[in-house]
């Protein structure tokens, strides 16, 4: 018996077992590395449109302080309207030069009005002050003024402001019985 070796298939086989082990370990560890990134680019995709949806959903700007009728000399009824905005406790700056504002009457197709230097029946100014101004920042208040057909006694008005982010703002106001060149609408 001397030079005759017994080899052992045992060994080997061994061997083979724990490459297949991990292989399958580092195709696991891979593939769950992949549905891992997936799921986390998912979760802030998901996060992204909830926060875009808020922001559109939300109101940023706000009607402040009363809504006056103007009677300049010569009209038959109010033919300006004048109002103030301010946005909400912590929101970003608003672009008012694509803000749109819809007035509409009972009586009248609702007309809508554009940013503009003039106030006309086409546009509305934005102005803090005397100064025309395009954009709306926190702690800053605008005063927006248009001109409307003339609106008589006792006729409601409605008001939509529609900015290019957040929600339509609509209010609707009417005009008292006794004009004045200057009143308070309710």
């Amino acid at each position: 018996m001397s030079g005759i070796s017994h080899q052992s298939p045992d060994g080997f086989t061994g061997l083979e077992a724990a490459i297949v082990l991990i292989a399958f370990i580092v195709v696991a560890s891979v593939f769950a590395y992949v549905i891992l990134g997936a799921g986390f680019f998912t979760t802030q995709k998901a996060q992204e449109t909830v926060y875009k949806s808020v922001e559109q959903a939300s109101t940023n700007v706000q009607v402040v302080g009363n809504v006056y009728g103007i009677q300049t000399t010569g009209s038959s009824g109010i033919n300006e309207l004048q109002f103030s905005l301010k946005l909400t406790t912590g929101s970003p700056a608003v672009d008012l030069s694509s803000m749109k504002i819809v007035f509409s009457t009972p009586g009248t197709s609702p007309v809508t009005l554009s940013q503009g230097t003039v106030a006309d029946r086409s546009t509305f100014t934005v102005k803090i002050g005397s100064t025309d101004v395009t954009s709306l920042k926190e702690n800053e208040q605008v005063e927006i003024a248009f001109m409307v057909a003339p609106v008589q006694p006792y006729t409601k008005m409605n008001v939509e402001i529609r900015p290019v982010v957040g929600a339509v703002i609509p209010f609707s106001k009417t005009v008292p019985a006794t004009i004045a060149h200057t009143t308070i609408l309710y």
